[in-house]
């Protein structure tokens, strides 16, 4: 494993960790889209369902059970225990327009027509796409608290890194996957904006506000 694919799942382990610390913490989960979260619930338990089927390596188990546990833990905060503080008047975007296109694209644009592949590759689609609902909510309240903007910030770092681990694998291993670079590119894309903004005033110490 190269330093980058690390520092890549440290980076979004800290964007979980931060995430599930803010709605403990305040005892609310105002802010926080539940719709990016059961999207990334969904991703992970269709990607990582060869932890029935194999085993690669201790770390690697590990860390596919600490992502799922940790995304079903946040819908449950989200959607039962702190259910009350939820703002769901402006967490509306459509998840079927997110899912039902990806799900259609893995069955046509995939590495072998297979049923745990086509999952994996459906997860792979959906999680270039899945902080949308989380980005538009943002976008309609106008601000967010700075906790939050950490979050995704470490989310958007790790896909970054994961961009370099490609670049990286390509020229030292000779692994190239197509389905993967292009999805991390489309994901990285869509943190451009919010990077910047992150960059010019969070760091700052000013809230952050996305364009309506």
């Amino acid at each position: 494993m190269n330093i980058f694919r690390l520092t890549g799942d440290l980076s979004h382990l800290a964007a979980i960790i931060i995430l599930l610390l803010k709605i403990w913490k305040t005892r609310s989960c105002a802010g926080i889209s539940g719709k990016s979260q059961i999207l990334f619930a969904l991703l992970f338990t269709t990607r990582y369902l060869d932890l029935l089927t194999s085993f690669i390596s201790l770390y690697n188990t590990t860390m596919k059970v600490i992502y799922i546990g940790c995304a079903y833990a946040t819908v449950y905060l989200i959607y039962a225990k702190f259910k009350a503080t939820y703002d769901g008047n402006h967490d509306t975007f459509r998840m079927e327009f997110l899912v039902v296109p990806v799900g259609g694209l893995a069955f046509l644009v995939n590495h072998d027509f297979s049923p745990l592949e086509i999952l994996w590759t459906f997860s792979i689609y959906l999680e270039s796409v899945a902080i949308l609902p989380q980005l538009f909510m943002i976008s309609k309240t106008g601000e967010a608290e700075t906790i939050t903007t950490h979050y995704l910030f470490f989310l958007g770092l790790y896909r970054a890194l994961y961009l370099i681990n490609w670049i990286w694998r390509f020229y030292f291993e000779g692994f190239f996957d197509m389905i993967a670079i292009v999805a991390g590119v489309v994901q990285t894309i869509l943190y451009c904006d919010f990077f910047y903004l992150y960059v010019t005033k969070v760091l700052k110490g000013k809230k952050l506000s996305l364009p309506a």
